[in-house]
């Protein structure tokens, strides 16, 4: 956690509850001028009950020298996870339309595509790669995610998705990529670079 810088350490002191009055009353508040509906106010609201903080833990990288550890935060009742699935049922629609020619879903589709290119493109001096990325979750900057979201979908000409304004979903991207929390070893931390692992929109 310490190589990356994306983490700060907030010490013993628990921010699940100003987290879910935060994001409640960033909710409410856009719900209240008019941003987003009745419905998707409650479909996306934080119920206290339901929701506990993210904690990190890690995996084995066998397949590595050194068998490294691969850290994962697992955040499925996060209080931001329902708008961030809300967010991803709006955004992979448009989003697998438009990356859908230079995407790979499977072993096998990667097989067959790379079966396809051989036969057109193939030559003496074409060299094949793996690039492995490290740290992939945490080196893009939150702000810049964001921007990024806007410019596909300023690209995709979209006004509107799903009856939200492009407007609403920049800010409600933007509130869930700043407001990543969780717990390890005693000591709670946020994530204030990159997105979180496994969280739906992170993936788009």
């Amino acid at each position: 956690m310490e190589k990356t810088k994306a983490y700060k350490c907030l010490g013993t002191t628990d921010p699940l509850p100003d987290l879910i009055q935060r994001t409640n009353k960033y909710l409410l508040d856009l719900g209240l001028a008019k941003w987003i509906t009745q419905n998707q106010y409650e479909t996306i609201c934080v119920n206290s009950n339901e929701v506990e903080l993210a904690h990190l833990y890690y995996l084995p990288k066998v397949y590595k020298p050194g068998t490294p550890l691969r850290p994962i935060i697992s955040g499925l009742k996060n209080p931001t996870v329902k708008i961030s699935k809300f967010l991803d049922e709006l955004l992979r629609p448009p989003f697998d339309k438009m990356a859908f020619k230079t995407t790979v879903t499977s072993g096998f589709e990667l097989f067959k595509q790379l079966k396809r290119w051989c036969s057109n493109n193939m030559c003496q001096e074409t060299t094949f790669c793996i690039i492995d990325v490290v740290d992939l979750y945490t080196m893009v900057p939150q702000i810049e995610g964001v921007l990024s979201l806007r410019k596909m979908l300023n690209y995709l000409k979209l006004k509107q998705i799903g009856g939200l304004k492009i407007e609403t979903i920049i800010r409600l991207s933007r509130f869930v990529m700043q407001n990543n929390y969780f717990s390890y070893n005693g000591q709670y931390y946020h994530q204030i670079q990159g997105g979180a692992m496994g969280s739906p929109l992170t993936l788009i």
